[in-house]
């Protein structure tokens, strides 16, 4: 048989149900000092057990479930995000421009650079050929190539690195390419081309 002390103890559902009770109770006594008979108004179901609550827990428990998912890719995203190609600054200024330039062969970059040299377009032609430069040095294994670096430091790179004057026309030319605006014209280009020449010969 139950003790006392069983019998003492309440739970919230028992306590809801009291409250439901004297609230059915409190609307009953004031309906019924109205002469005009009402129909019977019940209250809603507030039970724990009621299914629409069960329904409205479970749907409260998926959308915080999916916040916080939400949110934990997110801050994944945001920390990765620098470590991969898609998710770096943009707007910050970088001299080699080898996120929208591929890494290909020297080969390849020197057809690119008669292509563009064909069309007119000069400016396009001397970056093909740093690039090509670039990718000679990085595949003779005198400097690897990598897209955080500056043309400063690759000049500092190749500072004691014969011939070293001719690695500065190219590097010097894509910088003016990149930050001053300037106008390349035949003449640039032709100086280009005899600079890679000779480094290709080293």
């Amino acid at each position: 048989m139950p003790t006392t002390e069983e019998f003492a103890k309440t739970s919230w559902g028992w306590q809801l149900s009291l409250l439901q009770q004297q609230l059915g109770e409190w609307i009953e006594l004031q309906l019924s000092r109205f002469k005009s008979p009402l129909p019977d108004i019940l209250p809603p179901d507030w039970s724990l057990d009621a299914p629409w609550l069960v329904d409205l827990i479970k749907a409260l428990i998926w959308l915080l479930a999916i916040a916080i998912t939400t949110w934990l890719l997110w801050q994944l995203w945001r920390i990765l995000a620098p470590l991969t190609y898609f998710g770096g600054d943009r707007t910050a200024p970088k001299l080699i421009d080898n996120a929208n330039n591929p890494q290909l062969a020297v080969k390849q970059w020197l057809e690119k650079s008669q292509d563009y040299f064909a069309q007119g377009n000069y400016a396009e032609a001397c970056k093909c050929l740093y690039q090509a430069t670039l990718q000679q040095l990085h595949d003779r294994g005198k400097v690897t190539h990598q897209s955080s670096r500056t043309d400063g430091e690759y000049l500092q790179l190749l500072a004691e690195i014969p011939p070293s004057l001719a690695y500065q026309t190219l590097l010097k030319t894509h910088e003016q390419l990149c930050f001053g605006n300037k106008e390349i014209v035949p003449e640039n280009f032709e100086q280009c081309k005899q600079a890679y020449g000779e480094i290709s010969q080293q």
